[in-house]
């Protein structure tokens, strides 16, 4: 450790200590098992959640949620480029109010974990840098680059101060803050320390006391977290060789994966491999986890960002996530499993934070095959872990200490945790053949929530002086085992939840016995702003909690029944979803009603049941404006500008420039240096849509004469994640007309024979390939695509500076290498197959296209629809500046065949329809039938669309309406609208009730 790190580290623990003696604030410490809140172990079940990517109306109701499924924590990144839009001009308010964000958590009793970067990754435009920065000379990004570390240090700056001013020292609620992320996957700890200690250090001098974690990869002074989906054990082992004395947490659990345009639906995850995975990290010790994500939200404006594996994996707008909260925030499978195991971790983390793994050899617990168990202990208390290996539900029979043997239900690969003598109160031990989630007291009862599947038995041990069975609304089976003494409990689990009212040794015990299902619509309610009185509601399927304590919550099924636990004098109610619905009670406990009442009622639950809110409606005829491809000329050196020398985010750019051409016929156009989707027009004819890109050859019509070619770019998001950061958006270097681009999979030569890259292949041990080729008068030469390292072209290594083996993608300049006149031949070792991707792109110096024309955004306006002064909104994003991105001059016209081959806008004026108060609706937009383009509401920039796949629908936020609207949407093509419509989701339908 440096002198200079050693006295912040110092200071840091002296303004620690100086807070806390003065203000008696909280105080976070840690040591090899987890951390701790004043003395007391805390495990962190941490939601990601990110503030940039929903409306700020939707903070609340997404944290509540994370809250009402057992999340103690959130953990956000913070966007630089959400901040610096443009160079020196900062924004903290409305949507962006990042402190407000804190707050709210603090608000709601959330601990925060602070991701600020600089570099986020997060599946965003540039890793969260912003744009502007790559214009800066000699940068280079995520290194100790002097011009880097100027503009870090500028916003760390501002974003810092907001971080500290909501420390526990400070009063808030921040616990832990991230320093850089995800360096290790560049280099390992050695390399990366000089530029991990820079930004720790930057952290430290601003003032941060509370402690530093970092997540793959480290610095001194803080401490590492792993980011996976698999592989717990191999993790834990490693976190625990490099810090044996820190707690290990789980920085980013991967709930789900992000989409790309023309990618598969990310549905692999499933719930039931979900759990397994969150049971495999329980097994395994750590004592924190952070669900990334457990709400996405969406990449509105032009945030969606671009990553690794191939040439053009651009994120698609929505960022589900297949994620615990949908992009929507409501409640999905998934959900349930974190809700259930975060209930289970809430019971008995005391416990699993005090234990140590059972050694293999000491474990005696006697099982059939078929099922494998690994334990934790702590004295005499254990908790097993279950975990089937069969292909079908099973029960098993499995034979604890001192011959208690229970029946263990288990689905294929699925992990339960049992219980072995837990002491639950003083003197009465619990052992459970069966997920066990709640453990407190609630009304003066000790309260178990015992769940397993619809119509399966299990079996509950109790152990105790006495037992007194004083109540119970469901059928039980109790026996006193002979052997040991204890009390053991067959229960069966309907749909319909059983309460047993219970006194061991003197103290009250409540078991609600339920089926699975009924434990996924079970809720528990505390602080934050949760009801005064209510602790549990079980049969909700959604459940809200208001600043000022009213519990509201939705009902699919009015005949279901609801089982209310609290602190009021019954301590419990039951009624069903109708009676929460008519406010009154229903005959059997009030007596017959008026029968004006009867019809009264049967009429508003006929309303709410059966008569759902409508979306509202676009008309069939929208306005259009049909876009004319016209580039003005701009002062520049005859050469395209990038995004960034433009001087423009997001949107689009129109390149232009003419060529003369001997003859008519087909040629080839080169563009060297492409990072973005690019639709080609030669003489206002589309050629071609470009969507492999690094570098493309593509086909064009021409005549004999004067051409003129026109590029239009789309910029589709910047990598997020790469070595390569800072690409140039658009346009970048030089375009050529004329030469090939050959398809150079096939037809690889090696020792054994000709091997074919498109085909799945086995070569062991990266056997050289080889492949020839002739320049046929050409000068230049790229190759892009599955490059593996160790290239060589003519005997000469071609350097790949930054390679890294997971990215499978490059694009080579190879021209310094070529021999003219000669067969140059390209050597590569084998790597891996099938690959989507190799080509290699032959053409002339002298072929070079010049005088280049160029428009973007604030050029390509529909100036009749007057778009060019902003309305006074408070948006999300960008409003109009960045509303309507795209082309030069507009004429609004009608053509007869409904599709115009170029682009066009459409502008639709709709009303705001009216909810009845017991709905809560969530809108999307329905683009069936569209090409690709981009959506504006309001002047909400809401994102780019191409329907090409996954995402099919597009999320309209409802706080982003008003009274009268304009929906503008930009179609690449002019494909027609005919069957572009609103939709509500499918839990639009069902009625939100007063609870409490």
């Amino acid at each position: 450790m440096t002198e200079k790190t050693s006295l912040l580290l110092q200071e840091q623990e002296k303004n620690k200590n100086t807070r806390t003696e003065h203000s008696a604030r909280s105080e976070l410490t840690y040591d090899q098992r987890s951390f701790m809140m004043n003395g007391e172990r805390v495990f962190l079940n941490s939601a990601t959640i990110h503030y940039f990517r929903m409306p700020r109306e939707e903070w609340r109701e997404v944290l509540m949620k994370a809250k009402l499924a057992g999340m103690n924590c959130i953990d956000t990144y913070f966007a630089w480029n959400v901040h610096e839009p443009e160079e020196g001009q900062w924004s903290f308010e409305g949507d962006n109010d990042c402190g407000a964000f804190l707050d709210l958590c603090a608000e709601l009793g959330m601990y925060v974990i602070t991701r600020p970067g600089p570099f986020i990754c997060a599946e965003w435009d540039f890793g969260g840098f912003p744009y502007w920065l790559e214009t800066k000379q000699g940068i280079k990004f995520r290194q100790n680059n002097e011009a880097y570390l100027h503009y870090v240090d500028l916003y760390f700056d501002r974003i810092i101060p907001i971080i500290r001013e909501r420390h526990l020292s400070a009063g808030g609620t921040v616990i832990l803050v991230q320093v850089e992320n995800e360096y290790g996957y560049l280099m390992d700890d050695a390399a990366a320390s000089a530029h991990m200690n820079h930004l720790r250090d930057g952290l430290l001098q601003r003032g941060i006391d509370v402690p530093l974690i970092t997540c793959v990869g480290g610095a001194e002074g803080t401490i590492e977290g792993a980011n996976f989906w698999s592989g717990a054990d191999g993790h834990y082992a490693k976190l625990r060789e490099k810090q044996p004395d820190t707690p290990k947490i789980v920085t980013e659990f991967w709930t789900g994966w992000f989409e790309n345009w023309g990618g598969p639906s990310a549905i692999q995850k499933t719930a039931p491999l979900f759990e397994k995975r969150m049971m495999e990290i329980l097994r395994t010790g750590y004592t924190g986890i952070s669900h990334y994500m457990f709400y996405g939200g969406t990449n509105f404006g032009g945030y969606g960002g671009r990553t690794v594996g191939s040439s053009d994996i651009f994120m698609i707008t929505s960022y589900d996530y297949d994620a615990p909260l949908n992009e929507y925030g409501r409640v999905t499978a998934k959900y349930a499993v974190a809700k259930t195991l975060s209930y289970f971790v809430h019971a008995f983390g005391a416990l699993l934070m005090e234990t140590e793994e059972v050694p293999a050899e000491q474990i005696k617990v006697r099982h059939p095959q078929g099922i494998s168990v690994r334990g934790r202990s702590k004295g005499s208390e254990k908790i097993w872990f279950l975990e089937s290996h069969k292909d079908e539900r099973e029960t098993f029979h499995v034979t604890l200490e001192e011959g208690r043997t229970l029946p263990i239900a288990l689905n294929p690969g699925q992990i339960i945790p049992i219980l072995d003598r837990i002491e639950i109160a003083e003197n009465v031990y619990l052992t459970g053949g069966t997920m066990i989630t709640g453990n407190e007291v609630v009304n003066g009862e000790l309260t178990l929530f015992i769940v397993a599947e619809a119509g399966q038995r299990s079996v509950v041990e109790l152990e105790t002086n006495v037992l007194n069975v004083q109540d119970s609304s469901m059928q039980v089976l109790v026996e006193r085992d002979p052997l040991n003494g204890a009390y053991r409990f067959e229960l069966v689990h309907f749909r319909e939840p059983g309460i047993i009212h219970l006194e061991a040794s003197g103290i009250p015990i409540r078991f609600v016995v339920l089926d699975k299902e009924t434990m996924d619509r079970t809720w528990r309610i505390n602080g934050g702003g949760g009801a005064k009185q209510l602790r549990y509601a079980i049969g909700l399927d959604d459940i809200d909690v208001s600043l000022s304590g009213q519990v509201t919550g939705m009902i699919s099924d009015p005949d279901r029944n609801i089982l209310l636990l609290g602190s009021w004098t019954d301590g419990e109610r039951s009624l069903t979803g109708r009676e929460f619905i008519y406010g009154e009670a229903n005959d059997s406990q009030s007596g017959m009603q008026d029968e004006h009442v009867q019809e009264s009622s049967a009429a508003i639950q006929h309303a709410l049941f059966s008569t759902p809110p409508m979306p509202p409606k676009l008309t069939d005829s929208p306005e259009l404006s049909r876009v004319i491809l016209t580039a003005e000329q701009r002062a520049s050196s005859g050469q395209p500008a990038h995004f960034s020398q433009y001087g423009q985010d997001f949107g689009y750019l129109l390149y232009e420039c003419d060529f003369d051409r001997s003859v008519d016929g087909i040629t080839t156009l080169i563009l060297p240096s492409l990072q973005d989707t690019a639709r080609i027009y030669v003489n206002r004819v589309e050629q071609a849509l470009v969507r492999q890109v690094g570098a493309a050859g593509v086909q064009v019509q021409t005549t004999k004469g004067k051409n003129t070619l026109q590029v239009l770019v789309q910029h589709m998001g910047r990598l997020n994640f790469s070595p390569y950061l800072g690409e140039s958006k658009g346009l970048a270097g030089s375009v050529y007309i004329g030469g090939s681009a050959q398809d150079i999979r096939r037809n690889w030569h090696a020792e054994h024979g000709v091997v074919h890259l498109d085909e799945v292949n086995y070569l062991e041990d990266a056997p050289l390939l080889s492949r020839s080729f002739t320049l046929d008068g050409m000068d230049r030469a790229i190759l892009v695509g599955a490059v593996s390292q160790g290239l060589r072209l003519n005997g000469m290594d071609v350097p790949m500076e930054g390679y890294q083996d997971w990215f499978s993608f490059n694009t080579l300049d190879l021209s310094l290498y070529l021999r003219p006149g000669e067969i140059n031949t390209l050597e590569m070792p084998y790597n891996r197959t099938p690959l989507n991707r190799l080509e290699l792109i032959l053409y002339r110096s002298e072929d070079e296209l010049k005088d280049w024309r160029m428009a973007g955004t604030d050029a390509l306006l529909p100036r009749q629809w007057g778009l060019y002064e902003p309305p006074n909104v408070s948006g999300h994003l960008d409003t109009y500046r960045q509303a309507a991105d795209y082309s030069g001059n507009w004429n609004a016209m009608s053509v007869g065949n409904g599709s115009y081959g170029q682009p066009v806008w459409y502008r639709w004026r709709f009303s705001k329809s009216a909810v009845p108060e017991h709905f809560r609706v969530n809108l999307m937009l329905r683009l069936t039938g569209m090409s690709k383009g981009t959506l504006h509401l309001n002047g909400h920039h809401l994102g780019r669309y191409w329907q090409i796949g996954p995402q099919e629908d597009y999320k309209i936020p409802i706080s982003w309406l008003q009274d009268e609207n304009e929906l503008l949407l930009f179609d690449e093509e002019g494909r027609t609208p005919e069957r572009v419509r609103f939709l509500y989701d499918n839990l639009s339908q069902y009625p939100w009730v007063v609870v409490e």
